[in-house]
């Protein structure tokens, strides 16, 4: 089988150089590699550059268009006969190209996605980012390895396909956010098969302060909602829950001011729970301690963007939007 890795990067020539880097490590080195600039003014070609040698590797510069379409881009000019997308923040483990590949041929599916971890080099607030995003208690298990392999939708930082998907599917649409999980819809809607790799796992740095981060995820809740609209039926419970949590913690905030402290109970006793287990997962206090202020800050900005766009989309009938649009990669 013939692999393609493709990684659209956008002002990111440090991260993309880290990952080129353990790409020149992989214990399976047969695959090639497409770089697909997006419209960055901060090249990431010199890095591209050092690394000719090590790889098989290809760069291509375009206007800017977003992370979807540069993803066709890298497709229609990758050899594979199956791609695997990347996101320029990722770093991989020498295993990860091999555990793929030995899976696909055990066990071939249509597409594939793989989970995320922090690596032991992350900083702290990276790790406590990442304990938000991977969660039970923040995301209620529909991320990652927690996903049922049978209804598994690929995410776009470590996702698969086939060539024959990319041609029966047109690939990623051009939605500023959620276009991975419109795609993975799109892909179970045509038959194909997926499954959920839980070893072939990629180390995601995501974002490095709070602005930044509640900007995705605030986005992340508006595409729920785009979604529901393009695909009616996809909008479960569990998805509605950062909204419905954001709203039940200000009414007990509320009733804590202006009836009893004891209201703010529930609030004090979730964060316990997030501080508990971040601390026990990542054995330091200090990710314990930010996990609770970023576990708070993901749940806040999903359930206000989910909110604004149930508003605006469902209830005033206005069109697609997003709320933060200067940079689409996430």
């Amino acid at each position: 089988m013939k692999i393609s890795l493709i990684i659209p990067v956008f002002n990111r020539p440090e991260e993309t150089g880290e990952l080129l880097q353990s790409l020149s490590l992989q214990a399976d080195q047969d695959f090639e590699v497409i770089i697909v600039e997006d419209g960055s003014s901060l090249s990431s070609e010199p890095v591209v550059e050092k690394y000719r040698d090590l790889l098989n590797i290809s760069y291509y510069f375009k206007e800017n268009s977003g992370p979807g379409p540069s993803r066709n881009f890298g497709c229609e000019k990758a050899n594979g006969s199956y791609v695997i997308f990347l996101d320029s923040d990722c770093v991989l483990p020498e295993g990860y190209v091999q555990i793929v590949r030995e899976t696909l041929e055990r066990n071939f599916t249509d597409a594939f996605g793989g989970p995320d971890k922090a690596h032991k080099d992350f900083t702290n607030f990276q790790k406590a980012i990442n304990f938000s995003m991977t969660s039970f208690l923040t995301t209620g298990g529909i991320r990652g390895g927690n996903e049922k392999m049978e209804k598994f939708h690929p995410r776009s930082f470590n996702m698969g396909f086939s060539k024959e998907v990319f041609d029966l599917t047109g690939g990623f649409s051009t939605m500023r956010f959620g276009e991975d999980v419109d795609l993975s819809i799109r892909i179970l809607e045509k038959g194909f098969t997926t499954q959920l790799i839980r070893d072939a796992y990629v180390y995601h740095k995501r974002r490095t302060n709070l602005r930044l981060f509640f900007k995705q995820i605030y986005n992340s809740g508006i595409a729920r909602i785009n979604l529901q609209l393009r695909h009616p039926g996809t909008l479960k419970l569990v998805h509605s829950l950062p909204a419905l949590f954001t709203l039940g913690v200000i009414l007990l905030l509320l009733l804590s001011f202006l009836v009893s402290i004891f209201f703010a109970v529930p609030i004090l006793f979730h964060m316990l729970l997030l501080f508990l287990s971040a601390t026990l997962k990542n054995k330091s206090l200090s990710i314990g301690l930010q996990a609770v202020v970023t576990s708070y800050t993901q749940l806040f900005a999903y359930g206000c963007g989910f909110l604004n766009a149930f508003w605006r989309r469902m209830i005033l009938g206005r069109d697609e939007f997003s709320a933060f649009n200067e940079n689409f990669y996430k």
